[in-house]
């Protein structure tokens, strides 16, 4: 039996375990130990498993998740999650869908601290979905922004989706979260344009709620600056060189917790919470990436992404016939396909194809993590879809996905004009001081 073919049947099986319910870091160690093991023996496949798992579990530069991760979670349950919202709230909240714009801004705000799509969706949801029913907004655009909103976690900085990448493909963790600025801006824009759309055309889908006077405005803002204050100092000094990005998740998430001190908002019974919600989410992303350590050496020994390499080459495709093949691909997984699971399955495959292309990898970076939050709101799987329905159970399913189609055609329109315009991603990374 060939090296190609004993892939084929890893990944007939990785596949079967994903459809039985195994989790996906559990079902990349199986196939990728008893894989090797049949390609190179079981000496080669124990000293992988073993020496991956060591390299990854003690890889400094992966620190950087417990701590923004904690600051997000702090941030959390010292309110200014919900200070951002009704800063939001407080100056657009007047026009026609502004409470569903003030959802966005408030999920890009906190996004800018937890780094989470799914935290982003639930934090902001639980705050802003009772004030949206309470103005009778639509069910439908209402649980739409909140789902399409929580994206927004891994797109801007700091962002679990780019870790990961980075070191799946040994980039710079600094360069990509700076290079997720502009386009997370842009695809925020893009949501409230998207929400303008919808309300101009049908005004009682998001009916306009109460001008505040300029005095609470300002209120408002000014209660909103903590968050706002550690969001600028972290990413900020990342890009003035001032810190690493472990330095800045570090500094960041000491300044959350002075916030949440000084607010006397954290007792035992949140202490405990914030540290078991950090240790899960860090544990869950450590075992991803310690089975796509193993996964992959198990692939590159079944020739399977070069075969698939040369496969693609031969098509004659062009740069951009193939960059637009492999975008049009991950839309359709991510249908099916867990983002990060998506993220560590095929980037092996594709990201060679990609430098072989010369495109720059940051860039496409920015794209792949857009790409990952177009399969976060896509039916069946949609896990951002799942997480609205857990805060808004009375919402069916359908008329949450039919929400969220709008803010799925931003996506794809953000998707468009950052391949026409990679500067909007590279212009901040490439004039960042190291």
């Amino acid at each position: 039996m060939s090296n190609t073919e004993i892939g084929l049947i890893g990944l007939v099986a990785l596949f079967v375990l994903l459809g039985l319910r195994m989790p996906v870091a559990m079902a990349m160690m199986v196939v990728g130990v008893f894989g090797t093991a049949a390609l190179n023996g079981w000496p080669a496949a124990l000293s992988t498993f073993s020496g991956e798992a060591f390299a990854v579990s003690t890889f400094f530069q992966l620190s950087v998740i417990p701590l923004f991760v904690l600051m997000g979670n702090l941030a959390g349950v010292s309110g200014m999650s919900r200070d951002l919202y009704d800063s939001a709230y407080a100056w657009v909240g007047h026009w026609r869908g502004g409470l569903a714009s003030s959802t966005i801004v408030g999920c890009a705000g906190f996004a800018a601290l937890s780094g989470s799509s799914i935290a982003s969706a639930v934090t902001m949801g639980r705050v802003a979905l009772p004030e949206m029913r309470r103005y009778r907004y639509d069910d439908s655009l209402a649980t739409g922004s909140i789902a399409a909103g929580g994206t927004l976690g891994i797109l801007i900085p700091p962002s679990a989706g780019f870790v990961i990448y980075a070191i799946l493909t040994e980039e710079s963790i600094g360069r990509l979260f700076i290079a997720g600025v502009f386009p997370g801006l842009l695809l925020a824009g893009l949501f409230v344009v998207a929400i303008s759309l919808m309300t101009a055309r049908n005004p009682e889908l998001g009916p306009a709620g109460p001008r505040m006077p300029l005095a609470v405005r300002l209120r408002a803002l000014r209660r909103a600056s903590a968050i706002v204050g550690i969001v600028v100092l972290t990413i900020g000094g990342i890009y003035g060189g001032v810190f690493t990005p472990v330095e800045a998740a570090g500094v960041g998430a000491f300044l959350a917790l002075v916030v949440a001190l000084t607010r006397r908002s954290l007792d035992a019974e949140k202490i405990k919470t914030v540290l078991l919600q950090t240790m899960r989410t860090t544990a869950t992303s450590f075992m991803i990436l310690i089975g796509a350590h193993i996964f992959i050496p198990f692939m590159a020994l079944s020739e399977i992404p070069r075969d698939l390499a040369n496969a693609l080459i031969g098509l004659d495709l062009g740069n951009t016939g193939l960059l637009a093949l492999i975008l049009v691909s991950y839309i359709a997984l991510g249908t099916f396909l867990e983002g990060l699971a998506l993220l560590v399955l095929t980037l092996p495959i594709v990201f060679p194809l990609i430098v072989a292309a010369g495109f720059d990898p940051i860039w496409f970076g920015v794209l792949m993590v857009i790409v990952l939050e177009m399969g976060l709101i896509s039916p069946p799987v949609g896990v951002n879809v799942f997480v609205v329905r857990g805060i808004a159970p009375d919402v069916p399913m359908g008329r949450i996905f039919r929400g969220i189609v709008p803010f799925w055609l931003a996506m794809g329109v953000a998707l468009v004009i950052l391949v026409a315009w990679p500067d909007i991603a590279l212009f901040l990374p490439n004039s960042m001081l190291d």
